[in-house]
């Protein structure tokens, strides 16, 4: 079975259209305000990148637990990989933002505070670019990895072989990932509010970058699906993809209030703040509708057996958390970089422009080998799945 994915000249136009709008929206905020660009620049960056962590680490997932519902979608979260050197190259743009985006970069302000100070060792400049330099090179080395033992897949006599490197290099990038992507998430969002900590920050937002990866996924798939690709989608597909929807919100929801319950319940100034400034003003709005979209109207949806088998409901859970985890990076980011709330022409030009990248890219890698695995050992069990 092979099916192979082509783009259509009219994405692509439309793709070429959104980039320079967003190219042209950043030039112009970095005229009018540098500062509020830089948030939204490192916002964009680290909103598809926790995407792609999150694709990648459901595609290992699968290997590992030697799952056979999903064999037939494996090629998607292995196309969104194909993302991660052009985020590490954005992402090492942000250094010529630095000063905008992380008070600890300033020399002076280091010089008088002596939490910057102490923390100076570790969070300073060269070996800030170091640690992510290293990340990505991680990241971009096993999934590529992966790939190719997926690529390579031949039928052999006990024809496992193949799918147990796979399955052991998983493991490899599982580990990996674990501790490299907790210490960018520490690096890259965290330390902005440089005298606030959490000690299960790390975890929401990998549980996050999961969550909000599956509704990508499951999103992409449709989308295939209604353009005559991925025939052997059924019900039970779907509703596999809405039970890992509703386990992880679920999980998403408990981290977020405990997160919260934690901070409120030690009542110490240095962390309550955090989210103080978050509850008051023009923030309280962003902040309620962070929950509310992440989990509130997700969950009602999810929890009717009914409405997982219908696509267009599916599809607008997906959207909708998809915007949810915007709205949750621009609360996390804001206003400890910014200080003020803002959404107009650089936040949504800036956005589109790079969903229109992360798009053109996970398009090209789409476009690159059929969209159906076809030696791999559960791919039969996967089209018929539920179905015996």
């Amino acid at each position: 079975m092979q099916e192979q994915y082509t783009e259509t000249q009219g994405l692509k136009i439309g793709l070429y259209i959104l980039m320079a709008g967003g190219l042209i929206s950043i030039a112009v905020g970095f005229v009018m305000d540098p500062e509020r660009t830089w948030a939204n620049v490192l916002l964009n960056n680290y909103y598809f990148l926790a995407l792609t962590v999150g694709a990648t680490f459901f595609l290992a997932l699968q290997f590992i637990t030697q799952s056979g519902w999903s064999a037939l979608f494996m090629r998607i979260p292995m196309a969104i990989g194909v993302y991660f050197p052009v985020a590490a190259v954005s992402i090492l743009l942000l250094f010529f933002g630095m000063e905008s985006l992380y008070h600890w970069s300033i020399s002076e302000l280091r010089a008088e505070d002596v939490m910057m100070a102490h923390k100076y060792p570790y969070l300073n400049v060269p070996y800030f670019f170091i640690r992510l330099i290293i990340f990505f090179g991680l990241w971009i080395f096993l999934t590529r990895l992966l790939r190719r033992i997926a690529l390579t897949e031949r039928p052999e006599a006990d024809g496992t072989r193949f799918y147990n490197r796979s399955e052991f290099y998983s493991k490899v990038y599982i580990f990996v990932l674990a501790v490299t992507f907790s210490l960018a998430t520490f690096d890259l969002i965290m330390s902005i509010d440089v005298h606030w900590f959490s000690t299960i920050f790390a975890v929401k937002n990998f549980v996050s970058g999961f969550y909000h990866s599956i509704a990508l996924v499951l999103l992409i798939v449709i989308l295939l699906n209604k353009n005559g690709y991925l025939e052997g989608l059924n019900n039970d597909h779907l509703r596999d993809f809405a039970k890992y929807l509703l386990i992880l919100g679920i999980i998403w929801a408990y981290l977020w209030f405990v997160q919260y319950l934690l901070i409120w319940f030690a009542n110490i100034p240095e962390e309550t703040i955090y989210f103080v400034t978050r509850t008051e003003g023009s923030w309280r709005v962003l902040f309620f509708s962070d929950i509310i979209l992440n989990f509130g109207i997700p969950f009602l949806l999810l929890f009717s057996g009914k409405l997982t088998k219908s696509r267009s409901v599916l599809m607008v859970i997906c959207v909708v958390l998809l915007v949810g985890l915007w709205i949750d990076l621009y609360i996390q980011i804001m206003p400890g970089s910014v200080g003020e709330r803002h959404l107009g022409f650089v936040e949504f030009g800036s956005f589109l422009g790079f969903l229109a990248l992360f798009t053109f890219i996970v398009s090209k890698g789409l476009s690159r080998f059929p969209l159906i695995q076809a030696n791999h050992p559960y791919l039969k069990e996967s089209i018929n799945h539920h179905r015996e």
